[in-house]
């Protein structure tokens, strides 16, 4: 398990979907979400198969917020332009962390 951080603080714990079958389940199945969930590369987020909604984060090849949005179950986010991967938590997370647009985070093992 690694850890998400922005500016050094621990945001959340965080577990890291690179192989394809793991950025295509997600959150899909899971009663909880105990930790954000990084998806890379992505670009075109979904809740197909989440029993709740979720936040979603895009990012640039760097960590760097591009954009967020909620995404309620079963639905499919639009791609943004930049975007090489996404970040989900549970709904409300990136209010309770003040997520912004222009944040650069980080991955700590």
């Amino acid at each position: 398990m690694a850890w998400l951080l922005r500016r050094g603080e621990v945001l959340a714990s965080l577990e890291v979907a690179s192989g394809p079958f793991a950025r295509v389940r997600g959150f899909a199945g899971r009663d909880r979400h105990d930790a954000a969930l990084l998806l890379r590369p992505m670009r075109i987020p979904h809740t197909v198969g989440v029993r709740t909604a979720v936040d979603v984060a895009y990012l640039d090849a760097d960590l760097v917020v591009v954009s967020t949005s909620r995404l309620s179950p079963f639905r499919v986010g639009l791609p943004r332009r930049r975007a090489h991967a996404v970040l989900e938590a549970d709904a409300g997370a990136f209010e309770r962390w003040q997520l912004r647009c222009g944040d650069h985070l980080e991955i700590e093992a």
